[in-house]
């Protein structure tokens, strides 16, 4: 069974310190994921297009969310880990980012 879950975190360091806290196993001083889980970090999204001349000079910046992103296909569960549900959010459609095959 998959799960499809977006959140929201409050800082990079805090969807990192998330994404760190699941199962890892550390071979030869490097840490690789011991969870079958897909991971896509989004970051601070785009909620307001910038606006560029010709020449791709900035008009006016694009507008970031405060808030950093991420994306998780969650492997064989069927609700958000502990810790990780009060970080949930639900978009219109699939958002800036969908995995192939599958809607939000």
């Amino acid at each position: 069974m998959k799960l499809f879950k977006k959140y929201e975190f409050d800082s990079q360091a805090q969807a990192e310190a998330k994404i760190d806290a699941l199962p890892s196993e550390t071979i030869d001083d490097i840490k690789y994921p011991a969870h079958n889980h897909a991971i896509v970090k989004l970051g601070f999204i785009i909620i307001e297009q910038g606006q560029y001349d010709d020449e791709l000079n900035e008009i006016k910046a694009p507008v970031l969310s405060d808030k950093y992103s991420v994306d998780v296909l969650w492997d064989n569960l069927s609700e958000s880990p502990y810790g990780w549900k009060s970080y949930e959010i639900t978009v219109e459609g699939n958002g800036v980012h969908t995995f192939a095959g599958l809607n939000f």
